[in-house]
């Protein structure tokens, strides 16, 4: 995926130089995070949880420019900051390409798993009793589709 520029033109020149300009980087980010979750087998494929988990996989394999699991592992920890990294690396993307058509699909993809609101297992919820924290699937929240999406991403990346 490294030797692949980020975007192609048919020819047409560099980025945005005067033609089509397809988002390779993005599209190979989105490809590996389908056959991350699929692999899984977590989430139906075409449901909420899986079309959440694709889109915050597909940010994570994108923004982190490395094609490495243990990087994606680390960004989706549910500890790490992944919203403030997100953040974070589509400013960094948009100082480098503004018009680029991987930064137009990155963009699309943030913007509907944080505007996107799911009823789901409230995953902030008091521990259950014992020694491990349970998550209570009785007790429902709504909270932003990443809160749903980037577990499931992160439990997929695991199990591969």
């Amino acid at each position: 995926m490294g030797a692949l520029p980020p975007e192609s033109t048919n020819g047409a020149g560099r980025r945005n130089g005067g033609g089509l300009a397809v988002p390779m980087a993005w599209l190979c980010a989105e490809y590996l995070a389908d056959q991350y979750l699929t692999a899984a087998g977590l989430a139906e494929p075409g449901s909420l949880e899986h079309r959440a988990a694709l889109r915050a996989l597909a940010l994570t394999v994108h923004l982190s420019g490395e094609p490495a699991a243990d990087a994606w592992l680390r960004h989706t920890v549910h500890e790490a900051g992944w919203p403030d990294w997100v953040e974070e690396r589509l400013a960094a993307e948009a100082a480098e390409d503004p018009d680029g058509a991987d930064l137009v699909l990155a963009r699309g993809a943030w913007t509907a798993l944080r505007e996107t609101w799911v009823h789901a297992a409230d995953l902030d919820g008091a521990p259950g009793p014992g020694t491990a924290p349970a998550v209570d699937e009785a007790a429902r929240t709504w909270l932003p589709a990443w809160r749903l999406g980037l577990p499931l991403a992160h439990l997929a990346v695991w199990l591969a």
